[in-house]
């Protein structure tokens, strides 16, 4: 029998974790735990690129509460452009960046999403995700997940860069990470090797920034509920200013 491959066991843990109803936060611990349990030495490269990121205050100057969202215009994965504003027309929007289909942990909160659709829906709100890859692969994310929601392409990341979102890798990472069987090159189009770090942006109607989660470190994701929360909260002021 032919040995299964870290991707391939991988795949098969991100999928036993999606299959659970236990919180988003501890489907995510579940495949950090079995990473490093496969391959301690890239789970601590990965460590050290969190670190990088976090000493360096990626992303911490990105859109918060109370300012207001950058547009966008990007084309999702059947390449039709799809826009912030003419979403915010409908109503609330919430913005979610990921790193790609082949990202476990961007599988599991896609799908998270996926499943509060409904929820998110009843509250007035639109989702749509961001990935730094190709139409292409960014349908295979929304395959993957059965996303009822958009999977849009920040080709080249130059939205995320505008958000103060996106990094280098580095070589070190790099090499890691090809060793596993990522190719940036090929998803994103491009060998830069850039990433976004994975956010989360709720913007109300107005356009103004209700909630935003930002961590250097992409196991971590906003819990569901959080997401949930504020778009109560905001639907109770809007209701209440009416």
């Amino acid at each position: 029998m032919t040995e299964k491959t870290f991707a391939e066991i991988l795949d098969a843990a991100t999928e036993d974790a999606r299959r659970t109803d236990a919180p988003l936060s501890v489907r995510l611990q579940t495949i950090a735990d079995k990473v490093r349990e496969l391959n301690p030495a890239f789970a601590d490269v990965i460590d050290r690129l969190i670190a990088r990121l976090a000493d360096n205050g990626v992303g911490m100057t990105a859109p918060g509460p109370g300012d207001v969202m950058p547009p966008f215009l990007l084309p999702d994965e059947t390449g039709s452009l799809v826009g912030l504003p003419s979403l915010l027309e409908k109503g609330p929007v919430v913005v979610s960046f990921n790193r790609g289909h082949w990202c476990a942990y961007c599988r599991l909160h896609v799908d998270a999403l996926a499943r509060a659709e409904a929820e998110i829906a009843s509250l007035g709100a639109q989702i749509v995700g961001v990935s730094p890859e190709t139409s292409a692969w960014a349908s295979e994310l929304k395959t993957a997940t059965k996303a009822p929601f958009p999977i849009l392409s920040d080709i080249d990341g130059g939205y995320a860069l505008e958000l103060s979102l996106l990094f280098w890798v580095g070589d070190e990472a790099r090499l890691a990470m090809s060793g596993t069987g990522v190719d940036l090159a090929q998803f994103q189009g491009n060998d830069t090797w850039m990433l976004p770090i994975p956010a989360t942006f709720v913007v109300g109607a107005d356009g103004v920034v209700v909630a935003r989660f930002v961590d250097p470190d992409y196991r971590r994701r906003m819990e569901v509920e959080d997401l949930l929360e504020a778009l109560r909260v905001n639907a109770v002021r809007h209701s209440d200013q009416a």
